[in-house]
């Protein structure tokens, strides 16, 4: 009997997916641990995208290639995704969705379901995916009531006979899908309840647990999702929500808002925030804060908008023309996404230096559960002070922070320039202030080490061999050493991955194997580990089509190490 269930749902773009995982998503989760994840295509119609839920006794937050059960949704759904069943996949369609040749080729068990069939019954065509949520609720024998009250408040604005073919259709696919309990042995979770929200939501609540009160942004895929979750939340929240003309226009009007007082973002990806590193060096030399989210996806150029990499580590690390301290964090879990969101605008605020969010597609439109936490209100506290009529905005002090004011807070002038400046702020040419003022911006990077965000060692503290990854290979990692791992391996996961503390330099002088695990084709981050720490790895498992790592890929890579 299977102690977790894949069940992957592949159509094409307007079929209704994300209506349908967000229903499934919601009633799994009172009942199981449960992790969402689509595969989509570039297109606004057709094509064709999956989508993967993973049912588990354990805690779950990463792609499994394995499909246990498998709903085909049209006559082209079938090729993509032929390699990831067996003989124990259970594959649902139209019979005329395969071809002859895929059905004599065909591994698993076929089982027609005329899902079209069972929607008209229940009053129209359109019901059918309550009756795919039907029949995956009734296969898991999740809680009736809670399913048709989910539906209610979907479709509590629409007329009577919508609500109720909607649930007539629901207990179509549910009795149906009673047949299949016997596949599983699921075992209903009795720890506290959990929420359930994708990375870009996470770090929206971080956002505003950090008090950002201005977003800029030029829409950019995956980046997007952001803009959009705190747009909604503008009138709430007081946030003023600005779609630029550009990319770069973003970023600038982001550094005009931490000038006057505000607590700005900008989100993107790697494409939006290429045209925008004039600005980053703006802000650098400027010490005025910023803080940019970077949801990365393959490239270069357009590359594949709408899948997932870890490909611009040192785009964030060397973005901006000239040497200016900056820091970099990287959330591989949905408490990290809003922890270090909230952290990214204070530590911007309290160092005047940029700080970048770096994820990537996979984490940000993934659905994760989440334990509910209280957020910590110190991250809130500002680092503006009040100036006096004699205000120099470049005061040189002992640990290279000048005091930072705004506009019209006391009765000081706030000068800003972009040349290189005397403390007063205004121009200047001399070789001896420009070396002045050069290191005394450089210095920071001692400080913002107070607040280095220290990885977490996941695994055997007496450990042989080391994995090492930052970012959103946090899911997969973790699941191979806590169910797959030998008791000689553990797992560092890092979520700041530059600038990198001294201390951290122990864990890799422990090991005698370092496997380094990255989506992208030049192990970036064993660059940044080697000139930061010195710390040379011994092996890469790298990933770079666009697709996250499998649990199975981790597990049969570290089989041969």
């Amino acid at each position: 009997m299977k102690q977790e269930l894949s069940i992957v749902l592949s159509g094409e773009a307007g079929q209704g997916l994300q209506t349908l995982e967000d229903f499934l998503v919601k009633a799994i989760s009172k009942s199981y641990y449960v992790f969402a994840t689509q595969e989509v295509m570039s297109r606004v119609r057709g094509g064709n995208n999956t989508l993967e839920i993973r049912v588990s006794n354990t805690p779950v937050a990463t792609y499994r290639s394995h499909i246990d059960f498998l709903y085909l949704l049209n006559n082209h759904s079938f090729y993509r995704v032929t390699k990831r069943v067996s003989d124990d996949s259970k594959i649902f369609g139209e019979e005329d969705f395969l071809s002859d040749e895929e059905r004599d080729q065909l591994v698993g068990t076929f089982v027609p379901f005329t899902l079209n069939d069972y929607a008209t019954e229940a009053g129209s065509v359109l019901f059918g995916n309550t009756v795919l949520f039907g029949h995956i609720a009734g296969m898991l024998a999740l809680d009736q009531d809670h399913c048709h009250a989910l539906i209610n408040e979907r479709f509590s604005h629409k007329k009577d006979k919508i609500l109720d073919g909607n649930i007539e259709a629901f207990k179509t696919g549910y009795e149906l899908g009673q047949a299949y309990q016997e596949h599983h042995d699921l075992q209903n979770r009795e720890d506290e309840p959990l929420m359930v929200l994708s990375g870009n939501e996470a770090l929206g609540i971080g956002a505003l647990g950090g008090g950002c009160n201005f977003i800029s942004a030029y829409p950019m895929s995956p980046g997007t999702g952001l803009l959009t979750y705190l747009a909604g939340k503008s009138n709430d929240f007081g946030i003023f929500v600005e779609q630029a003309e550009d990319e770069i226009a973003a970023l600038n009007m982001n550094i005009g808002a931490w000038y006057a007082g505000a607590r700005a973002l900008t989100t993107t990806s790697g494409g939006g925030f290429a045209l925008m590193e004039e600005a980053v060096s703006l802000s650098g030399i400027t010490e005025t804060p910023c803080v940019t989210h970077i949801a990365q996806r393959p490239g270069p150029g357009t590359g594949l908008p709408t899948r997932t990499a870890q490909e611009d580590l040192n785009l964030a690390v060397y973005a901006g023309h000239g040497e200016f301290p900056r820091m970099i964090f990287s959330p591989g879990h949905m408490r990290d996404a809003v922890e270090l969101a909230q952290k990214a605008f204070y530590f911007a605020d309290k160092y005047q230096v940029p700080t970048f969010l770096l994820t990537d597609q996979f984490l940000v439109d993934s659905k994760f559960q989440m334990a509910p936490f209280e957020l910590d209100a110190k991250y809130l506290e500002s680092s503006i002070v009040k100036s006096t009529e004699d205000y120099k905005r470049y005061t040189i002090t002992e640990d290279g922070l000048s005091p930072r004011s705004i506009p019209g807070f006391g009765d000081g002038l706030v000068k800003c320039d972009s040349d290189e400046h005397v403390e007063e702020g205004t121009i200047t040419e001399s070789f001896d202030v420009r070396i002045q003022m050069n290191e005394k911006r450089l210095s920071k990077k001692d400080l913002l080490m107070a607040d280095y965000q220290y990885p977490e060692l996941i695994g055997p503290e007496s450990y042989k061999k080391l994995i090492v990854g930052w970012g959103s290979t946090y899911g997969v990692l973790k699941e191979y050493v806590d169910q797959y791992g030998d008791g000689e391996t553990a797992y560092l996961y890092i979520k700041q991955p530059f600038p990198l503390h001294q201390d951290i330099k122990k864990y890799f002088d422990q090991a005698d194997t370092i496997i380094n695990v990255e989506n992208n084709a030049s192990a970036q981050f064993s660059k940044i580990l080697l000139l930061e720490l010195g710390v040379t790895v011994s092996q890469n498992l790298l990933k770079y089509n666009g697709e996250p790592f499998s649990i199975e890929e981790v597990v049969a890579y570290m089989k041969e190490v």
